[in-house]
């Protein structure tokens, strides 16, 4: 999977917008750092230049299971470690088993969304 591939994908969520809230920093890698929202929280991060990993919100009791099932699964860079993963790309980890993982992370930060958020984006269009 490339960085259109990946991209793509977290689009094709309904409602998802997509930011790069860090220009302003002094950090290269985190300046490329594009984040997928949807409503007010973000559900993944990736940096578009060295695309090297995804960072994803993960269900607690998932986080250290796959941490020791899969080499390319490290804790969240810069985030929670009990609630956010780091995904490699180009390890052992799947195509099939990212997608799943971001699937996952966008249900998470949806059910958190308050009953607002969700109306707004229900009025969205389905990719």
């Amino acid at each position: 999977m490339n960085i259109e591939e990946f991209r793509d994908y977290c689009q094709s969520f309904k409602g998802v917008q997509e930011k790069m809230p860090f220009l302003d920093v002094s950090d290269k890698y985190s300046r490329d750092v594009l984040c997928f929202y949807i409503g007010s929280k973000w559900f993944c991060f990736v940096n578009i230049e060295i695309f090297d990993f995804c960072c994803l919100k993960c269900a607690p009791d998932r986080n250290l299971e796959l941490q020791a099932s899969y080499m390319g699964i490290k804790p969240g860079w810069h985030m929670n470690k009990h609630h956010w993963i780091s995904v490699y790309f180009n390890q052992d980890v799947s195509d099939r088993t990212i997608k799943e993982l971001v699937q996952q992370s966008y249900d998470i930060v949806y059910k958190s969304l308050s009953k607002k958020e969700k109306e707004l984006i229900g009025k969205y269009k389905v990719a």
